[in-house]
C-alpha cells in the first residue's frame, strides 16, 4: 500500500486523482510542506510526496508519471509518438499554466510580505490567458493529448481549477466545457470527497 503525503488542496490532489483512477490502495497523510512529517519523507519539504516501500518520491508530476507507467493506466506507453505528445502537452501545462498560477501564488502568500510583488498578477492574468487559449487549440476531442485520459488530463483540469480559485478567469468555452467534462469523472468525484473528508 502506498503513503501519500501533503494536504489535499494542493498539487498532491492530482496525485490523488490519479490513485483513484489508477483504483490504488493508498493512505493519505495530510501534512503541510515542511512539516517534520513532510521533512522525514524528503529533505526538501515540499509536498505531495509518495512512500513506495523504502522509497519517498517527490514531485506531483514525477509521482503521476511512475504511478501510470508502473501500473500501465492513464497514459501512452513509453517509447511511443503518443507518449511524445502526451509529454509535450504535460510539460506546455507544467510551463504555461501552472508556473504562471505559482508564481501568482508566491507573490500573494507564499514569500515574505517585502519580496511580494503584488502589482505582477496583472502580467501574469494576461500570461495565462494567452497560454490557455495555446492550450484550447490542442483540443480536438474529449482529452488533451490524444484519444484516451492520461495524465495531461488531470494536470491541466488541475490548472483550470486552481485558475478559477486564483480569480484567473478563464475565458474559452471549449476549456471551461472541458473541464467540465473531467471534474465529472468518478476518479475526480472520489479524490474530491476523500480530500473533503
Amino acid at each position: 500500500m502506498y503513503r501519500l503525503i501533503g494536504l489535499p488542496r494542493t498539487r498532491t490532489f492530482r496525485v490523488m486523482w490519479l490513485m483513484e483512477e489508477l483504483a490504488l490502495d493508498y493512505i493519505h497523510e495530510p501534512h503541510p510542506p515542511q512539516s517534520d512529517d513532510v521533512l522525514k519523507a524528503s529533505h526538501l519539504g515540499k509536498i505531495p510526496v509518495l512512500i513506495d516501500g523504502e522509497d519517498a518520491i517527490s514531485d506531483s508530476v514525477a509521482i503521476m508519471t511512475y504511478l501510470a507507467d508502473k501500473h500501465g493506466g492513464c497514459t501512452h506507453p513509453a517509447g511511443t509518438i503518443a507518449r511524445a505528445r502526451q509529454d509535450a502537452v504535460t510539460n506546455q501545462v507544467i510551463d504555461e499554466l501552472d508556473a504562471v498560477l505559482w508564481t501568482a501564488a508566491r507573490h500573494s502568500f507564499i514569500l515574505p510580505k517585502e519580496h511580494r510583488v503584488p502589482a505582477i498578477k496583472d502580467s501574469l492574468r494576461w500570461e495565462f490567458d494567452r497560454n490557455a487559449e495555446r492550450l484550447a487549440a490542442r483540443l480536438d476531442g474529449p482529452f488533451i493529448a490524444g484519444d484516451r485520459f492520461t495524465i495531461a488530463d488531470i494536470l491541466a483540469t488541475h490548472c483550470l481549477n486552481w485558475a478559477y480559485s486564483a480569480k484567473f478567469m478563464v475565458g474559452n468555452r471549449a476549456l471551461l466545457d472541458y473541464a467540465k467534462e473531467m471534474r465529472a469523472r468518478p476518479g475526480y468525484k472520489a479524490a474530491d470527497a476523500r480530500a473533503a473528508g
